[in-house]
This record gives C-alpha cells, sequence and structure tokens, in this order.
C-alpha cells in the first residue's frame, strides 16, 4: 500500500470517529520497541502463504460457522481476522495468518491465537491508538510476528491499508498478490452490534469495495 494513497482516507475515518492520529503513531512506536530478530517474522513468509493462492478472509461475525460448513476449506490460505482465529481452531483448522489488534477479543479467544501461532499461522499484530496495555500484556506471548500500523509506516511496523481486523484481512491479502479473495463471516448490516461497531462495519463494506471484492 502506497501511504499517500491511503493517507486521505485514513484522515477521512480519523474524522468520522474522532479518533486522534497522534495515539496510534505513539501505539505503533510502542509496538515497534518490542520488536526483535527472533520475534518479527519476514515479508517474504506471508508473501509465499497469499501470492497466487485463492484466498478465504474470515470476518467474525455471528455467520462464520455456517459460512465456514459450506466451504473447502483446504482449498484456501485461511486469513483470519482477531475472534475468527478462534472458531476455526475450535473447528480443528489453523488459519495461516491471523489479523488481530487484541482488542475486540475475549481471553480466551487471544490464548487461542496465541496458541495458533505456536503451531504455525503468521500473525500481525496491529497498533492503534487505544489498545497499548493489550500489547503490552499480550505480545511478548507471541512467538513471531508481523507489526502493522494504520498510521504512517516506519522500518519494521508497516501499513497494507485497511481499518478493522476483517477488512485489513482483504487488503493483506491484494498487497501480496491471492488469486483470489473470498469471504466468509462477514454481515456488514449485522444490527445486534452498537454503534460504533455498526460505523466499523460501514467503513469495511466501503474499503473492501475498494478493492473490488
Amino acid at each position: 500500500m502506497d501511504f499517500a494513497a491511503w493517507e486521505p482516507i485514513y484522515e477521512r475515518i480519523l474524522k468520522d470517529f474522532g479518533f486522534d492520529r497522534v495515539g496510534d503513531e505513539e501505539a505503533a512506536l510502542f509496538l515497534s520497541r518490542r520488536l526483535t530478530e527472533e520475534n518479527t517474522a519476514s515479508l517474504s513468509e506471508l508473501k509465499a502463504l497469499i501470492s497466487g493462492r485463492p484466498v478465504l478472509v474470515c470476518g467474525n461475525a455471528p455467520k462464520l460457522r455456517d459460512d465456514l460448513s459450506e466451504i473447502s476449506l483446504s482449498d484456501f490460505t485461511i486469513i483470519a481476522a482477531d475472534g475468527a482465529a478462534a472458531v476455526l481452531m475450535d473447528m480443528g483448522f489453523v488459519p495461516e495468518v491471523i489479523c488481530t489488534d487484541l482488542d475486540g477479543n475475549s481471553e480466551v479467544d487471544i490464548e487461542k491465537e496465541i496458541l495458533a501461532c505456536k503451531k504455525g499461522s503468521l500473525v500481525l499484530i496491529h497498533a492503534h491508538g487505544d489498545n497499548t496495555y493489550k500489547l503490552e500484556k499480550y505480545v511478548p506471548l507471541f512467538k513471531r510476528f508481523i507489526a502493522t500500523t494504520q498510521a504512517k509506516p516506519f522500518d519494521k511496523v508497516y501499513n497494507f491499508g485497511g481499518f478493522s481486523d476483517g477488512d485489513r484481512c482483504v487488503f493483506v491479502a491484494k498487497e501480496f498478490g491471492a488469486k483470489s479473495v473470498k469471504l466468509a463471516g462477514f454481515d456488514f448490516e449485522d444490527s445486534g452490534v452498537n454503534l460504533i461497531k455498526k460505523k466499523k462495519l460501514k467503513w469495511a463494506r466501503e474499503l473492501i469495495g475498494m478493492l473490488g471484492i
């Protein structure tokens, strides 16, 4: 993702939610200081999992299990958004890639993400303005990961585009050359969520639509 192309969209999102860019930048810096040679996965590893492959992006809507029951998961590289990883693990599948901000998940879900990482999942851990305490608590428990931000990227903290976990998964798939992208567990009209989540779903729909999905 060319940040010059992403930045105007990012600024619109910040304005819409009333978020502070400085908070995102400080969280990204906080995460960057926790990167070591031992815990940092490479972009070449991520590309090898995605490039030229059909990708299934799993969101964490309540319909996820029903959607997955109709799909042959072995046909895809699976990219899971936060709590979707726990659903997949419960079903006996270890997703190849997980995108998470560690923020909307229960303790049990995060423990399953850590377990998935130990079993080979490549985890993208996202820093934003109000999850620093989660980064401090959980990042040391992940064996290897890639750091991401929605603000300006630097050093080994990357911005592949996207805002919430689900749409970031789609941006990652497109960034690394997926042959095709299929969605499961997405419900942009979910009436059972709060107003902030509804706004995030609206943005997710817009952002994914920009990618032609």
